[in-house]
């Protein structure tokens, strides 16, 4: 059965904000405008005894007073308030507490590590549920729960249970740009009470969930973890992002989370036992994100690669074969094209990766690397094919804009025509704020505006897509080998 502590917190039919002070600063302001933008339908109570409305709604001087019944609390207090909010949430029927309060254990002074127990232990004899605390809390677009501005009102399919809450927020900000969108989010911070294990499960039966990536700095019940690891990767992919791996970082953690971070080595041995994706970096978390939600199970490692000049081809095909791809030679119908087509050069010049700066600026080229992009797209002979658009050559800003649209429109019609999967390459640099005027770096921007809306998985550089889509299809490959679920074996 599904935990009904999430279950409520992901659905609750009423929400109360709990700690909104007057500063120009208030997080409890900040929940209740999150939940007002994102269309949330429930009645949402303000609690403070500061102000009579907040945000356009009225607020209420305690729990007790708010009108109706009460599911979910979202609580900003100071810590030394929250023993006796945790009492008011029972007496008023509340199911769930989310404690973004901070300042417990993870301090590692002793005081404030017994208040942390001490309030696990009215959460237990009262029967709440409680997330974090130190903790964003949870984001659930379909419900227009969320807790951080700007997030997508979208749904999507994939799901996260992040330890910490700026992780989250980093991570939902960057993956939207990417065409991302979300089933459920939830940042659990020191898991007193609901922890990642739990998480994980819930989103390996969430319905609306299909993959599920996570951050983790630690746990306090390794082998419980690993087993929900294995159970969930046998039915959705799961990508995992282990923080704390060096000695800094572990301390780090214990400080950020009260984490145990443990030995990097007993994790990815456990992870690869597991059949779970391992993450290097938040931003490899992303590009392999991208690839799961974007790419189907692909099933080989021939790749066919168009575009770039000669140089960039010549370094992609290097960065594609060192990923683990077989850069496949171009089939038979492909070179009778270009031999049909452009007699006078076919020397055997183009060859795959094709590099089509040798080729005149003109019509007949610019039809000729449609027509092979969508053979490639269509060929048995390639597993995937990837686009690089670059902004060299020898094109003023308004040719270059031409030519990036026309290669857009090449990419989306081999997408929609071809039965391979096509990924591209698009590196927009660092940009500052001048930049943004710039015409070609507009150009980048533009043809990203145009791919991503329709499903096509971009990437800033073709190492990180080689490195992102080999452990894509390594994963499919070896899915049907996971480590049985232990459960299962005794049953």
């Amino acid at each position: 059965m599904k935990d009904q502590r999430l279950e409520t917190a992901f659905n609750p039919r009423s929400i109360a904000v709990v700690g909104i002070s007057g500063g120009l600063i208030s997080m409890g302001r900040s929940y209740v405008e999150h939940l007002i933008k994102l269309g949330y339908p429930g009645p949402i109570y303000p609690i403070t005894a500061k102000e009579s409305e907040v945000l356009g709604r009225r607020a209420y001087p305690s729990l007790k007073e708010a009108p109706g019944p009460v599911d979910y609390v979202i609580c900003c207090l100071p810590a030394a308030g929250v023993l006796d909010l945790l009492t008011e949430c029972a007496d008023k029927g509340v199911k769930v507490v989310h404690l973004f309060t901070a300042r417990f254990s993870e301090t590692g002074r002793k005081e404030e590590t017994e208040l942390e127990r001490r309030i696990l232990e009215r959460v237990r004899n009262l029967g709440l549920g409680l997330i974090g605390p130190n903790c964003m809390g949870v984001y659930h677009p379909k419900a227009g729960i969320s807790f951080a501005y700007e997030f997508p009102s979208e749904p999507g399919r994939l799901g996260m249970f992040l330890q910490s809450g700026g992780a989250a927020s980093e991570f939902i900000y960057y993956a939207r740009l990417r065409g991302l969108r979300f089933s459920k989010v939830i940042s659990y911070g020191n898991a007193l009470d609901l922890d990642e294990s739990e998480c994980l499960d819930y989103l390996a039966q969430d319905e609306e969930t299909g993959i599920i990536a996570g951050y983790i700095e630690g746990t306090r019940d390794g082998r419980k973890f690993i087993k929900s690891l294995a159970r969930a990767a046998r039915i959705k992919p799961v990508i995992l992002l282990k923080a704390g791996r060096g000695r800094a970082g572990s301390a780090s953690a214990a400080s950020h989370t009260a984490a145990m971070a443990g030995s990097l080595d007993i994790w990815r041995t456990a992870f690869r036992q597991a059949g779970v994706v391992e993450a290097g970096s938040l931003e490899d978390m992303v590009d392999l994100a991208v690839s799961f939600y974007h790419l189907p199970p692909i099933k080989g490692k021939r790749v066919g690669v168009v575009g770039g000049g000669g140089g960039i081809s010549v370094l992609s095909a290097d960065e594609w074969e060192e990923a683990g791809f077989d850069v496949a030679p171009l089939p038979p119908e492909i070179e009778t094209l270009i031999r049909t087509r452009m007699p006078d050069l076919w020397q055997g010049w183009l060859r795959n990766p094709l590099d089509l700066s040798i080729l005149p600026l003109d019509a007949t080229m610019a039809s000729l690397s449609g027509d092979i992009l969508k053979m490639m797209a269509q060929s048995p002979d390639f597993d995937l094919v990837a686009a690089n658009i670059i902004i060299g050559g020898p094109f003023s800003n308004q040719h270059l804009n031409v030519h990036i649209q026309r290669q857009v429109q090449d990419i989306l019609a081999a997408r929609r025509e071809g039965s391979n999967p096509v990924a591209v390459v698009l590196n927009t640099g660092t940009l500052s704020v001048e930049d943004f005027q710039d015409g070609r770096m507009r150009s980048l921007a533009e043809a990203v505006q145009a791919l991503v809306p329709a499903g096509v998985p971009v990437y800033a550089e073709t190492s990180r897509a080689a490195g992102a889509i080999i452990r894509l299809i390594d994963f499919f490959k070896r899915r049907s080998s996971l480590i049985p679920d232990p459960g299962e074996e005794q049953a």
